[in-house]
Formats: C-alpha cells, structure tokens, sequence
C-alpha cells in the first residue's frame, strides 16, 4: 500500500477487499489510444426499453398481462420504435402476452414501425417456442444470448472456448432456418446476440463468436445485425467500458452492417455513465428500463439517459414532457416506488430547501422570464439558465410550485418566493431577515416543512391581524384635509387591556397626522422607509403597505424598538393605517401605558 499523505488520517478498513481483483487481472483491454473521450453527443441512440423483459424478471411480483399491456402502451405513447416485449419460453404469462401483441397486429392496433424484440437463450426447444409466440407478428427481433466469459463458460456452462462457440453457432444457425422457413414474413425479421457478461470475456473471443454469428445470419444492409454487448455485472469505472466498446466497435466484420447495442448495469452506480461513454465510443443502440429496474442494483435508466442528452440540447427522441404520469404507471406496473431524489423524475429533484439555493433560484427565475421578455417569446422557449436546476421543471410537466420549498435549512429567499408566488406579496429585501427570523423559530419549534399555507398563516398572524384580541387597534378613525398639505387624524385608540383613548393629530400627510395622533397618547412611531405595492394586477387589487420605523412608548428606556409594520387592503389609506398598527404591536406588543 502507498503512504498516504499527512492531511489524510484514515487508517485501514476491516473488510477483506483482498479477496478481490481488478478488472484489469481479469480481462484484457487492448485499446492502447483511444478516440471517444473527444467524441461529442450529436443525436439520439436507438433507445429499447426491456423492462417487460428483464425488467419483469427481477420483480417480486411479476407483471401480468394487464400490467404489461399498460406499460407496453405507455412506451407507445413515448415514441419508443423497438420493444423488448418478453421471454416467451420462460412462463406462460410472458408467451401469451406475445400472443395479445399479434391479435393486436391483426386488429390493427399496433403501429407499423414498432419492432417487438424477443428474448431466446441458445437452447433449440426454447428458440423454437419463442418463434411459435411471435407468428404473425411481422416486425421481429429474436434476442439469442448465451454467457461467454470464463467464470460463465466454467462453472455454469462448463464448457470449453470452443465448445461454448459451437453451442452459439447452433443456435444461430437454427434461428437462421426458423426465420426463413416464416416465408414472406423472413424479410422483416432482424436478429441480436448478446455475449452476456461481455464485459469480462476475453475481447479476442467476443470478436470471434460475434464475427461467426454475423456470418451465419448474413448481415447486410437491409437486415443489420444488432450485436448487444451487455455490462451484465458491472466492475470496472465507465472509461474501461466505454474501452472494451470502441475496441469492438473498431474490430467487428461488417461493422457497417452491425448495429453495436449496450446494456449496462448499474452494480457499481455508475450504469448511466457506462451507456453515455460506451454511445461516444460507437455504441448505437441502448437497451435499459425506465428509471432502472432490473436484478440487483437495476439495469441503465432510460429516463436519466434521455433527459441528460436534453439538458445538452440533443433531443432524446423520446417524449418525457409527462414524466410524472410516466413515473404513476412505472410504479404500478413495477409496484416499486421510484426514490424521491431519482434524477428528473423524482418528487424532490427539482426542489430547493437550502436557503443559498432559494435565493439563487428565485433571482434566476426572476431574470429567465425578464429575458423571455426581452426576447419576445414564451418563457417556455427562451434559452435556460436558471442556478441548480439543470433543465425547466416545465419541461417534464413539473410547474413550479415545490422548486422552493421552506423548512428549518430555509433561508430569506425561500420563503419570499413563496409568499409572491402563491400570495402576490413581495416582501422588501430589509423586510426579509426579520420575517426570516420568525420563520426559522417556528420551523425549529416543529421540525416540520413549511407549506405555503403555512407561511401565509405565520405572515397573517405576525403582521396583519391589528385589531384582534391582546393588539393595539384603532377602534374609530377618520381624516380629513382641511386645507391643501394639511391633513388631520382622529381616531379611538384601543389598548390590548380593551381600554379606549381618543386622539387627535396633524400633519403634511395621512401618515404624519396617524404619528401625531399616536404620539398624544405616549407612543412614538418614528417613520424611517415607506413601501407601497400592488399585489396583483388591475384596479381592485390589493395594496402592500410596509412601513419601517422606530416605535417606543412614554416608558421606554431604551430608545424603542426597529421593526416594520404590513398593511393589506383595497385602500391605499386603510392599508397604510393597518401598517402602523402593525408596527406599534410589532415594537409594544402587549403592553399596556
């Protein structure tokens, strides 16, 4: 083992990671200079969902025919063009469903350019059943697949090289007969082998069988061979897979008449990485399962896939823009849920909870719409460039009413967000970090998230409710301008004990005669920022008053309080007395003079 260096003072794990070999002590990798870390992604891969297929095998509960059904209709609905449909020779249930797709296809049901995919293991009685589920189906692709690397051939198969080459040239050869002998149907079936396990065969060998099998089926092309080299346990970082594809992608016979596939797994988390490397490395088909269901840690997902080549501006060549009625029927179908934070689809993935993250969100989506503005377009057109959100919720059907969400890691952003988006208050920017404050006792007291219900209540009783039970109000109150740029107030001040005094006051303006007035009976509201807005559109909208002052009363010792008080209302005047009120209740509370 290295020394490791002096910043780094982990010691040395008990797990026996001894037992274990690199990829490179397992198989050989004879790319010496490669050319795809400088490819770039220009268009979409043949994407080919198998979650009816190998998808299915890895859950609990099998799909049944109407499970599958609603899942195959949704991958139509998406725009998928090839469909691993099912392993008609491992259950009863898989075989019949095969046989609703061709009652589909005599019924006319079935779009013409979709190819239905089986899948076949290289045993003549079962490649045989697999051509009886698919009569009258004319848009084939037989899936034959046998294990090839050492582990496989040895124990499992236990077979030499040779042996395991002559056991797969059979089966070729017997797919070939079958195929020919469906006469006018022949043309528009295709073929794939998968050397399962390809990623720890030995390359020389793979390039062998696969070179021999496209021979047997005679690739040409009309009818490509697709050869799918599958990451069927992962074990190594992407880059020695994406190595292991361009070695072949450079090597196979007719490679112009082969269509190169992968179908990583995700042993090692890293599936979707594998796929995007092994598709700049020449890879021209992907086969996965929508948000990666599969045996043990799942196949590649479909859906991270896709979307990742739109947040890059290529188009997926898929439709997510519902992806949360794509997620409703995975779920059903799969009866798994799908994780909260699952890239792009999850329930929480395009949401916000830190406060540094509010806050640059909400300033970007301020600037997004004022650029789309700018620009002349909707908002849903104009280039995208909002912080933290890799592409638009819109995009995928997501609005944008959970991307802030506020609870005790929340900061002065988020909760401003919030009360504007639902409610039209725009909070002033020095108004923030005392609401911010109420805000963050009351998430601390309760642990809970904060709704934006939640919010506007905490907003309404902090700041708005003057007048109730324990609050300084006006009980009466009337102005008047006896003469231009004078104005009175008159008003009954109650105290929070129910007690009432009347009071009178002058001034320049309605605001200056309230102070006066309030000063006669021993509190004084000095007057430091007024803000007055609009909280939504048109003539009877309601106005926002903040006003920012320093209020103490005949006994205060310490020079008052600064806090600020809000007004609500259709009425200008009326919103701005209810903001004064606020402010007194804000620096007096409850006390009494």
């Amino acid at each position: 083992m290295s020394a490791t260096p002096f910043w780094n003072p982990q010691q040395p794990s008990p797990m026996p990671s001894h037992r274990y070999r690199d990829v490179f002590q397992r198989v050989d990798v004879p790319l010496t200079t490669r050319i795809w870390p400088g490819n770039r992604f220009e268009r979409a891969p043949l994407w080919v969902p198998v979650d009816l297929r190998d998808g299915n095998q890895a859950l609990a509960e099998p799909m049944d025919t109407a499970r599958k059904t609603k899942m195959f209709d949704l991958f139509l609905r998406m725009g998928y063009k090839e469909i691993e449909v099912a392993y008609p020779s491992a259950s009863q249930t898989d075989f019949d469903f095969v046989r609703s797709l061709a009652r589909r296809r005599q019924a006319g049901a079935l779009p013409d350019d979709v190819t239905i995919s089986v899948f076949t293991p290289a045993k003549p009685e079962l490649i045989e059943r697999t051509f009886e589920s698919v009569e009258g189906l004319p848009n084939v692709l037989v899936h034959l697949y046998t294990a090839t690397a050492p582990a496989w051939r040895d124990l499992v198969l236990r077979g030499s090289r040779a042996e395991v080459r002559g056991l797969i040239e059979d089966a070729a050869e017997l797919v070939a007969k079958l195929a020919e002998q469906r006469g006018g149907e022949c043309g528009r079936m295709r073929f794939e082998f998968s050397p399962e396990v390809f990623n720890l065969t030995e390359p020389d060998y793979v390039l062998e069988v696969c070179d021999r099998v496209t021979e047997i089926w005679d690739a040409c092309a009309d009818r490509p061979v697709v050869h799918n080299l599958p990451a069927t346990v992962e074990v190594a970082t992407p880059n020695i897979y994406a190595d292991q594809i361009e070695y072949m992608s450079r090597h196979l016979a007719r490679r112009e008449h082969v269509i190169l596939s992968v179908h990583p797994h995700n042993d090692r988390g890293t599936g979707v990485a594998c796929a995007e490397l092994a598709v700049l490395a020449g890879a021209q088909r992907v086969e996965g399962c929508l948000f990666g269901n599969g045996e043990r840690t799942g196949n590649v997902d479909l859906v991270t896939l896709g979307l990742n080549l739109h947040a890059q501006g290529v188009d997926p060549m898929i439709d997510f823009s519902a992806v949360d009625a794509v997620k409703a029927v995975v779920e059903e179908c799969n009866r798994i849920p799908v994780h909260p934070r699952h890239p792009y689809g999850g329930e929480l993935v395009y949401t916000a909870f830190s406060g540094t993250h509010q806050d640059a969100i909400s300033k970007g989506l301020a600037h997004h719409a004022a650029r789309a503005a700018e620009l002349g377009v909707p908002e849903s057109q104009a280039p995208w460039d909002v912080p933290y959100l890799p592409i638009d919720p819109a995009d995928v059907g997501r609005g944008y009413e959970a991307v802030i969400r506020v609870n005790s890691q929340s900061g002065k952003g988020g909760m401003a967000y919030l009360l504007h988006t639902h409610y039209g208050v725009d909070l002033p920017r020095d108004f923030r970090p005392g609401f911010s404050k109420v805000v963050q006792r009351a998430t601390d007291d309760h642990g809970r998230e904060m709704e934006p219900k939640d919010l506007w209540e905490l907003f309404r009783r902090t700041y708005l409710v003057p007048g109730e039970d324990g609050a300084w109000s006006l009980a009466e109150s009337s102005f008047a301008e006896p003469r231009p740029g004078e104005h009175r107030a008159s008003a009954v001040l109650a105290g929070p004990d129910g007690s009432g005094q009347r009071v009178a006051g002058s001034g320049n303006g309605p605001l200056s005669a309230l102070t006066a007035a309030l000063a006669e009976a021993g509190i004084r509201v000095d007057v430091q920022d007024y803000l007055q807005q609009a909280v939504a559109s048109g003539a009877d909208s309601a106005a926002a008053c903040y006003i920012r002052c320093r209020v103490e009363s005949g006994d205060d010792s310490g020079g008052g309080r600064d806090v600020w008080g809000v007004g609500l209302d259709t009425s200008v005047l009326t919103a701005t007395i209810r903001a004064v009120m606020s402010a007194v209740n804000q620096g007096l509370g409850a006390r009494t003079l």
